[in-house]
């Protein structure tokens, strides 16, 4: 089994060196061969493992590497953690990445530059296995960091196009405010337990929980000028790791990164949408939900800012005409609910949501590639229209995906799609929570709920029904995609179909304990597991009605009564105006952020580095050289009667020297 957990994690960085090293010598077709058939391998062994770790007798297989870091007591192994969450992990981003490689033989089948791109993408699953098989949090932050710069090239990898290189910068930067948390987390761990190995952290954390009526204790660690008992230190430590993964999730406020990732190739929009970079940061918590577990004010937090944010992008998302920015915002909503069910003490139900929610959301980002590819491009689905005729196959492939992600189901029953059976789970273990935030983060929830189906149908209905709204040009050349397209989205539309029936009572239901085997930590009194099952039957039929409200209203909007769209936005044009630009976060963060960067950067280049630094540095010493030659030069006139005289002055100065220097 190591050598098995170890193929699977270093087959994508042999593909990488490979096809990044020598694609030019082997040609793109060998690069795309390669790398593909590296990852379909890997994938085939996370499946191994995951029936051997998750569903079968193995608790935790930990294999040793190397020896990394030694210093004084800081003492760091690489070495893989392979539990159950790692097994899912394993199974989630090898699945969707090596459907996204074969995919992308076809998508990408004319760009010039394909080796370069595979090996990105190799580099970027390399890093995400780095992530989650992290045994201490500094391996943990390597390949944090890897995907970080590979999702900067993967952007970016048009970089002839300004806004490629826009939205590459702006997710790196973006990025690094919530790795700025991230890094202060981790050294907070260390200085609290005196290691950032995760069993001895876990180990150590149990003695953090403050007893019931304590008062505060001793400082433990001062942060920020502030002296921190051990629960406000085990809060505080919390809630900045929690910062690395608002940045990484694209949360509320540090989300404006996401959408505009778009700006990638459409196979770059599903890996990193659907089962890698921004699914990180649901990973970090869960697996420090021993941490977590201890500090229900950051649990409180956590509940908050993913109800928001699944509010925030669901209202966005209603309004955006770019097919792909649409999926995009909806990314954004279902990481909220993953937040939320982590807030409530769902752990179970947030992963869940995890593996389901890759499927139709790979598989709605593919659908919609497929789409472009069909009509040359076009990204605005008001340009769209009709074309279900035209690409059947991929007309159900997408429908498939909405039905998945709008949780189509019958409440109560088995009969379900795969995001029935967890959104649901999300929703009534939020009802069912006793935090102080979880009535205003079941309301917000239905809501998103509401929304996303509205958004989600309203796409189906703009891009395949109606009447052709592109140019006869372009319908006249519209076609399917080829199978080595659409075969990646058969699998995915059966894994959101399935998923959440076979696997629902492993995950969040009768066999959680034995599932999970310790990987997720809760305390005894979290009972939230059993406490979902007896909400009111109204709360489980709410997100049903919320489908079926936002169903009927995009039908009714966009094939009984088209025009009414148009009248309503003219009608609450502020409003329209509000959501259409995101809600302004762009431009106030262009205001308070980059503008006063570009004045302060300004100033210190003009004023700091012109005129102090090089006025009295550098330039300041030339000049004055140039004025005392420039004097010197002068006396070289070329008359001898000038030299004699200042030999002259010379010696009457001398002489006047030695007169009066002697006499004192």
């Amino acid at each position: 089994m190591d050598t098995i957990i170890k193929a699977i994690v270093f087959l994508p960085l042999i593909g990488f060196l490979i096809a990044g090293l020598l694609g030019t010598q082997i040609g793109a077709k060998a690069s795309e061969y390669l790398t593909s058939g590296l990852m379909i391998i890997a994938a085939v062994l996370s499946f191994f493992v995951f029936f051997d770790v998750a569903l079968g007798e193995e608790e935790m297989i930990k294999v040793s590497v190397l020896h990394w870091i030694q210093s004084g007591s800081f003492d760091v192994e690489w070495a893989f953690r392979v539990d159950t969450l790692t097994a899912v992990m394993f199974v989630v981003v090898n699945t969707v990445s090596t459907l996204v490689h074969v995919y992308s033989i076809g998508y990408m089948h004319h760009d010039p530059h394909r080796p370069r791109f595979f090996a990105y993408l190799s580099l970027f699953t390399f890093a995400m296995l780095m992530l989650i098989t992290s045994d201490n949090l500094l391996q943990m932050f390597f390949g944090w960091e890897g995907v970080g710069l590979a999702s900067y090239l993967l952007i970016g990898f048009w970089y002839k196009k300004p806004s490629a290189n826009a939205a590459a910068i702006k997710a790196f930067i973006v990025n690094r405010v919530g790795d700025f948390g991230f890094s202060l987390g981790i050294f907070c761990v260390f200085v609290l337990f005196g290691s950032i190995n995760l069993e001895t952290v876990f180990a150590a954390a149990q003695s953090y929980l403050p007893a019931e009526g304590a008062e505060a204790g001793e400082a433990v660690i001062t942060l920020f000028g502030m002296q921190l008992d051990k629960a406000h230190a085990l809060t505080a430590t919390c809630l900045l790791l929690f910062m690395g993964a608002m940045g990484k999730s694209a949360q509320f406020l540090l989300h404006t990164w996401l959408p505009d990732a778009m700006e990638g190739p459409t196979p770059v929009s599903a890996l990193i949408h659907a089962a890698t970079m921004v699914t990180a940061g649901v990973f970090l918590v869960a697996r420090m939900s021993p941490l977590f577990e201890l500090s229900p004010d950051a649990l409180t937090v956590v509940t908050l800012v993913g109800a928001i944010t699944a509010f925030f992008a669901a209202t966005v998302g209603l309004v955006q005409n770019d097919i792909k920015r649409v999926i995009a915002y909806s990314t954004c909503s279902q990481l909220g609910y993953m937040f939320v069910a982590l807030g409530v003490g769902a752990y179970g139900a947030a992963i869940f949501h995890l593996f389901t929610h890759a499927f139709f959301k790979a598989l709605l980002f593919l659908g919609a590639g497929s789409v472009i590819h069909a009509v040359d491009g076009e990204q605005d689905m008001r340009y769209m229209g009709g074309l279900r005729t035209h690409i059947p196959v991929t007309y159900w492939m997408m429908f498939v995906g909405t039905i998945a992600l709008t949780g189509v189901g019958i409440p109560g029953t088995v009969i379900g799609t795969a995001g029935f059976f967890s959104k649901d789970a999300i929703i009534e273990s939020t009802f069912a929570s006793h935090s102080v935030v979880s009535g205003v983060a079941f309301i917000l929830l239905v809501i998103a709920a509401l929304f996303t189906s509205f958004y989600s149908w309203r796409l189906t209905f703009m891009t395949f029904h109606g009447k052709p709204r592109a140019s006869s040009d372009v319908m006249h050349h519209v076609h399917e995609s080829p199978q080595v397209m659409l075969v990646p989205l058969y699998i995915l539309a059966a894994g959101a179909l399935l998923a959440g029936f076979l696997f629902h009572d492993y995950f969040f239901g009768h066999h959680y304990v034995e599932f999970w085997q310790g990987s997720l930590f809760t305390l005894p009194e979290n009972e939230i597991l059993e406490e979902y099952h007896h909400v009111p039957l109204w709360v489980k039929w709410s997100p049903f009605v919320a489908m079926a409200l936002g169903l009927y209203t995009a039908w009714y909007m966009y094939i009984r009564s088209p025009e009414t769209p148009k009248y309503l936005a003219q009608q609450h044009r502020g409003l329209y105006q509000f959501l259409l630009n995101k809600w302004y976060f762009d431009e106030l963060y262009d205001f308070l952020f980059v503008r006063t960067a570009k004045r302060l950067g300004t100033f210190l280049w003009k004023e700091g580095d012109g005129r102090v630094i090089d006025g009295f540095g550098p330039n300041g010493v030339a000049a004055r050289v140039l004025d005392v030659t420039d004097r010197v030069v002068r006396l070289q006139t070329g008359y001898l009667y000038h030299y004699a005289f200042a030999m002259l002055i010379g010696i009457a100065a001398l002489v006047t020297w030695m007169m009066l220097g002697s006499s004192f």
